[in-house]
């Protein structure tokens, strides 16, 4: 069965960091010109005398958080992935990573959920960038609700840290009571034949296809993990003991993000083959959601039928 429909993660961003702000005057929101894109605007109506509007310069508005960030501040950022990672990435690792300052990269239109806006904008290696830059927490929550709880975290944490949202409303793989722990991986659904690993709005998709692998008899364990940095290894040690196969799936490239990490981490402390789905070294197109996803072997249908194969049991 499908995972229902839920809200989008921007619609999320703006509505709590904007409620977090209402009782912390510590909050900012520092805004490259996209603030109705990314729903900063929210924030920008409640609280306007701290929503800072930076202008289409980004290396320049991270610089100018890190210099909010040394004076008590804490600043949120609202630009697209594109936008927050590359264009800025020397601002975020001399002004904010090496002094490990107190500011959340907080960026949107993450992923192929982009492609609509044309292909310079689709960015499938952010996480790959993030996660190794020292000290910096980076996180991919999987909905609207994960995305509400990991702003709240990231609020009370002392330190820089990078959450990704894609633009779409997306499946909700969460209720209202789900709690997030940073550096905690989720079993969302059990199984004892293969561990799927997925992180982002991809796992809600992958759920999908193990549905749909339970109607060939394969029983597939997905393990949700919305943080890269820090990972649970003991998560990922536990699944590939209960299953002595492990398959990522991640809507980024598969150099470096979540099957990068994957497989360095069971090199270390259970050698298991892992199996990575995702963009293989290759630039996104441009396209509709469901087109990108097919094209790319994301979907629920054409995960099922990339397991399938790779289990050697497609008809």
């Amino acid at each position: 069965m499908t995972l229902p429909m839920g809200r989008a993660m921007r619609e999320a961003f703006g509505e709590t960091v904007t409620a977090l702000a209402d009782h912390d005057p510590r909050i900012v929101m520092l805004d490259a010109d996209l603030g109705v894109s990314t729903r900063a605007d929210i924030f920008e109506q409640a609280h306007p005398e701290r929503y800072l509007q930076m202008g289409i310069a980004e290396q320049n508005m991270l610089g100018v958080a890190a210099g909010l960030a040394t004076t008590g501040f804490i600043p949120f950022i609202s630009t697209f992935v594109s936008f927050a990672v590359v264009r800025p990435l020397d601002q975020i690792r001399v002004l904010i990573a090496q002094p490990h300052l107190n500011v959340k990269i907080t960026a949107g239109y993450a992923g192929l959920f982009t492609g609509s806006t044309g292909k310079t904008h689709v960015i499938v290696d952010d996480m790959t960038i993030m996660r190794a830059v020292p000290g910096m927490v980076t996180i991919s929550p999987a909905d609207e609700i994960e995305t509400r709880e990991a702003l709240r975290w990231a609020a009370s944490y002392d330190g820089p840290v990078y959450i990704r949202m894609v633009r779409d409303a997306t499946q909700r793989l969460f209720d209202d009571t789900y709690q997030f722990n940073v550096g905690r991986a989720v079993v969302v659904r059990d199984g004892r034949d293969v561990t799927l690993v997925s992180t982002g709005a991809q796992t809600a998709r992958v759920v999908d296809a193990a549905d749909l692998l339970a109607e060939y008899g394969i029983d597939a364990q997905v393990l949700h993990v919305p943080t890269l940095k820090p990972l649970d290894t003991d998560a990922l040690v536990a699944a590939a003991e209960r299953t002595g196969l492990v398959i990522t799936i991640e809507e980024h490239s598969i150099i470096g993000g979540l099957g990068g990490a994957v497989a360095e981490a069971l090199s270390e402390r259970r050698p298991t083959r892992v199996k990575r789905l995702g963009l293989q070294d290759i630039y996104a197109e441009s396209g509709s959601n469901d087109a990108l996803l097919d094209k790319y072997g994301l979907s629920a249908v054409r995960v099922a039928e990339q397991v399938r194969n790779y289990l050697g049991t497609s008809a």
